[in-house]
């Protein structure tokens, strides 16, 4: 487990209790039945905002906290508890764009925003059904990009797009020559194709070639810290069902083949932990390994979200099928996020490739 600073526990701790109280899951079913076309409760965002949890990323110069990804990660693994839909995720990995690409003056046009929670950014890489950064057909011609994106997150209500083309990364707003077509998902959270037609662009000028690897890889770390909390929170609440359930006459939780799946679990929870926590690290400490610690952490992070969601709808049994349970919930969400920006097989492939096999 990583060691906190003593403001990281406490952003913890908040996150925690902020997410108990106000965004259980009954929230996130609400938000799903009533069906926002943002996707996500705006109040519950601004909360979020309010809390500072926006500018996790940005620099204290332009508003924010400037705490890095571990205390972002922190943040994202207590909303994952609870299935909380919001936009932070999918704003922090276009935030580590302008990071790491933006010119002063991009920077300081749009951190203050981002910081203070005014507006939702994204980014806007695939082009298919699959994560194939390396195939990018976006062109960019006198200012202007056109092109397609098939699934973007948040991509219903956001303000500021971080889009990939052939040449680089820009910055699109969704004013003008942009068109967004909402895709339905098992998840019930936001994904948009998103048709961009001549719209104006504004280029990333840093970072070179290497641009939209970073990016994406920040962006896989984030996804998998929110995959971590709903890992250990689908456990618990499993590890809760079986102490409670009477069947045959004793505790679902006294059987021994129970005992060892959820023995299971628990050590490839421990695990996933230890990669997760070692990625968000590895990316605060500007190391040369970055690449190999997110690829480790989102396979491992991949197929454990998948054993653990799996296990608890097996687990809770005939119920676990019904709506009127959380079990199904976790399961749609987490396919989704083992798809987002590389699966399990996809990551140990590169870290294959990375290591020279």
């Amino acid at each position: 487990m990583a060691i906190l600073s003593e403001d990281q526990t406490m952003l913890r701790d908040m996150a925690r209790e902020w997410a108990d109280n106000e965004a259980p899951v009954a929230v996130f079913r609400k938000t799903r039945d009533a069906a926002p076309p943002e996707g996500y409760d705006t109040a519950l965002w601004r909360a979020q905002a309010e809390m500072g949890w926006a500018g996790v990323l940005v620099p204290e110069a332009h508003g924010g906290a400037g705490m890095g990804f571990l205390s972002l990660g922190l943040v994202l693994e207590q909303l994952g508890r609870n299935l909380v839909a919001s936009p932070l995720a999918a704003t922090a990995a276009a935030t580590s764009a302008l990071m790491l690409g933006g010119s002063q003056a991009q920077q300081a046009e749009w951190l203050p925003r981002i910081a203070a929670g005014e507006i939702v950014a994204t980014l806007a890489i695939d082009e298919g059904p699959h994560f194939t950064p390396d195939r990018i057909a976006t062109r960019i011609e006198a200012g202007q990009l056109s092109g397609t994106k098939a699934f973007v997150a948040e991509g219903d209500s956001a303000t500021l797009f971080v889009v990939a083309a052939t040449d680089g990364l820009y910055l699109v707003t969704g004013e003008q020559g942009v068109t967004r077509n909402t895709r339905k998902l098992a998840d019930a959270r936001s994904h948009a194709e998103i048709v961009f037609t001549d719209a104006p662009a504004q280029k990333l000028p840093e970072g070179g070639g290497q641009l939209l690897r970073q990016v994406t890889d920040r962006a896989a770390a984030a996804t998998a810290a929110e995959m971590l909390g709903m890992a250990e929170s689908a456990f618990a609440q499993v590890n809760d069902y079986l102490k409670q359930r009477v069947q045959f006459g004793q505790p679902l939780s006294t059987f021994q083949a129970l005992q060892h799946r959820m023995a299971k679990m628990f050590t490839e929870l421990e695990l996933m932990r230890s990669a997760v926590e070692g990625a968000l690290e590895a990316i605060d400490a500007k190391r040369s390994d970055v690449d190999q610690a997110v690829s480790l952490a989102k396979a491992i992070a991949g197929d454990t979200l998948n054993l653990v969601s799996r296990e608890m709808v097996q687990l809770y049994g005939g119920v676990g099928m019904t709506d009127e349970y959380d079990a199904g919930f976790y399961l749609k969400r987490a396919r989704v996020l083992e798809a987002m920006w590389g699966n399990a097989a996809w990551h140990r492939e590169r870290f294959a490739k990375l290591n020279g096999y």
